[in-house]
């Protein structure tokens, strides 16, 4: 059997849309492609197992629609495995249908937040053949290519099917697989150097993506309101921080990497994280890659950051998302904007580069509100304790309980159902006094926060080397791209 993993391009004159492993899908004017850890892990369990796999990213690999359908109809294989989201589902229905015009006996697969949310409605509007559910599609995708070649005697729970146009499922989907039972990812087979270099959480390249967890652990009455991912890992799970340290060590022999960024929606603190960087130091890997991850405030100590410094760690990005604690609160963020300030400036003094991440147009928040968050993330800026930062307008997806909490208040001020308008170009929420526009200004305003006297100043100090100028110089062309991104024009 033949599996073909595919990413169908979609052209979109708001620029180029970012798909792979996204919690927050973004149209963005400067590319940036982020390797999708899951679907490689799925290409590299079904290799294993002696299947033909084709990695087919169309949007990585800059593919028209037409070349992209020409190649699927050319090598013509049995399954075919498309991550989708919210902004994109009512293409990727569509795309099915011209993909069972050319391929009528291909089994298509989706997979992702969405269709785990809604999977009933994707079987119903499109010709898509199964669905699987939750976040370890990996797993799953290998149990339904073995049950239709015969190999296992049935699907695992989590699978949505047609049996004679009848629509079935075999219910809940069950995280109960072993992260260290994985494969190490066939970096070469799911392309990796197509997401080395274009991509801003690399200072150095070429630079390579890990998941040692699933997804995050920060679990408190069901995890953040506005996060789409506890749809697909409704509990934490993490691999042991030896296997995580051994693929340092395999991504840095064998393919020389030198920017390691981990995509656990939080990484793992504690003994577990210590554990790491000792490895990490004691292996010598500290000397040889740049390690970031995802991280919450309130998790880490002074010791933990010195110690993570020590081994090689440099980014690290925590989501403040507001400077309005009321609004932390409702969103079960679990911290405290005092201590938020109060501990930013902690991993920077340890020689840490911290990436905060902010979101505007929440449905309560008046103007005051969301200057509030504007002036935080401008304070940290301005005084170092944030080397960079990210802009968003809040959109809920889905399966969050944020997009509940808007259905059952009226909040939306577009058509729920028009997903096509959930892709950040504008708020899809009400807000008590300000419009649209507005909105979507105040993440432009933000952004400006880089322009700056003070915020220069801080950038000249830190430069030590060709290779922070080269980064600055890079990260000046994304800012100017993001202000295009939420800009009009």
């Amino acid at each position: 059997m033949k599996i073909s993993i595919t990413y169908p391009p979609i052209i979109s004159e708001n620029g180029v849309p970012l798909l792979s492993q996204n919690r927050q899908f973004q149209y963005f004017k400067s590319p940036t492609y982020i390797y999708p850890v899951v679907p490689a892990y799925a290409a590299t369990l079904v290799s294993n197992a002696g299947y033909d796999v084709i990695w087919d990213d169309g949007i990585a690999e800059e593919k028209t629609f037409s070349q992209w359908l020409s190649d699927l109809e050319r090598t013509n294989p049995d399954v075919i495995m498309m991550e989708t989201k919210t902004p994109v589902v009512k293409k990727h229905w569509s795309i099915i249908g011209d993909v069972k015009k050319v391929l009528p006996n291909s089994k298509v697969v989706l997979v992702g937040d969405h269709v785990t949310a809604l999977p009933e409605e994707s079987m119903e509007q499109s010709k898509v053949d199964f669905i699987l559910t939750g976040g370890d599609y990996d797993f799953l995708l290998l149990n339904l290519v073995n049950f239709l070649n015969g190999k296992a005697k049935e699907l695992e729970p989590g699978v949505w099917y047609r049996e004679s146009a009848i629509i079935k499922n075999t219910g809940q989907f069950k995280l109960n697989h072993s992260l260290d039972d994985l494969p190490h990812i066939n970096r070469d087979l799911s392309k990796w150097q197509l997401y080395n270099e274009r991509n801003g959480n690399f200072k150095v390249t070429p630079g390579a993506y890990t998941m040692a967890g699933r997804d995050c652990w920060w679990r408190k009455d069901g995890g953040c309101t506005f996060c789409s991912w506890p749809t697909l890992y409704p509990i934490f799970r993490t691999m042991k921080p030896e296997r995580l340290a051994y693929e340092i060590g395999l991504l840095i022999e064998n393919y020389g990497v030198k920017s390691v960024f981990d995509d656990t929606g939080c990484f793992p603190a504690g003994e577990w994280l210590r554990r790491f960087a000792n490895l990490m130091i004691e292996r010598g890997y500290n000397k040889k890659v740049q390690f970031g991850c995802n991280m919450r405030f309130g998790a880490l100590t002074r010791e933990d950051y010195r110690l993570m410094k020590k081994a090689g760690f440099r980014m690290l990005l925590f989501g403040v998302e507001s400077g309005s604690q009321a609004t932390l609160d409702r969103l079960n963020k679990g911290t405290k904007i005092d201590e938020i300030m109060n501990e930013c400036r902690i991993p920077r003094e340890e020689g840490l580069e911290p990436h905060i991440t902010i979101m505007v147009g929440y449905p309560w928040e008046t103007r005051k509100d969301a200057l509030s968050t504007l002036n935080a993330a401008k304070t940290m800026m301005q005084k170092g304790w944030a080397v960079t930062l990210q802009s968003t307008v809040v959109i809920p997806y889905p399966g969050s309980k944020l997009y509940a909490e808007a259905l059952k208040n009226g909040w939306f001020r577009v058509d729920p159902k028009d997903y096509e308008r959930f892709d950040m170009k504008e708020p899809v929420m009400t807000t008590p006094d300000m419009t649209p526009d507005e909105v979507m200004k105040l993440c432009d305003e933000i952004y400006k926060v880089f322009l700056t006297p003070q915020y220069m100043l801080k950038q000249l100090v830190r430069i030590r080397s060709l290779r922070d100028i080269k980064y600055s110089v890079k990260g000046a062309v994304k800012v100017f791209g993001h202000v295009k991104d939420f800009g009009k024009d």
